[in-house]
């Protein structure tokens, strides 16, 4: 377990290199999000992979986020600590800036949304709430499905899970 209550395992290329590090390094969480395609930005390698985890959540995204070059700017001037080339990494600080500065992880996704400009789902799970995953897309798929006790949100609903 992270010091932020979040965990977070990714592995370079095939699904099969996440298992093998999962077999290794188990989680322990009931909730979880994970992504299967790799970033619009970047090189495919660990670092560019998702989950993206901040101090305050994890975050999973499909599309682009067109403006998040002027975004990642704006959160380096106030000391966020960018690692990756991706535009999924600068959507996640983004939400954190919005709760660093006191709004509510809801209230947070909200205005962070109105920031930006592209075609993009997103799946979002906030440390210290385990009761609360949120889904936002903006011109590209979002699927919501429940069952017992389960729920699930998908960014392509005939190839995989967000």
């Amino acid at each position: 377990m992270t010091s932020n209550g979040l965990e977070r395992r990714r592995a370079e290329g095939k699904l099969k290199n996440l298992e093998a590090v999962l077999k290794n390094n188990p989680l322990s969480s009931l909730a979880g999000i994970g992504h299967t395609r790799w970033a619009t930005h970047g090189v495919p390698n660990e670092i560019n992979a998702h989950p993206h985890v901040t101090s305050e959540l994890a975050l999973v995204h499909n599309g682009i986020i067109e403006n998040y070059q002027e975004l990642a700017s704006g959160l380096a001037d106030r000391g966020y600590p960018i690692e990756s080339d991706t535009d999924t990494e600068i959507a996640a600080w983004v939400i954190t800036s919005f709760i660093d500065d006191g709004l509510t992880p809801e209230d947070a996704m909200a205005a962070a949304l109105k920031k930006f400009q592209g075609a993009f789902s997103l799946a979002v799970i906030f440390k210290n709430d385990d009761d609360l995953m949120i889904g936002a897309r903006r011109g590209a798929p979002l699927a919501v499905g429940w069952g017992d006790g389960e729920m699930f949100l998908g960014s392509d609903a005939w190839r995989s899970l967000l």
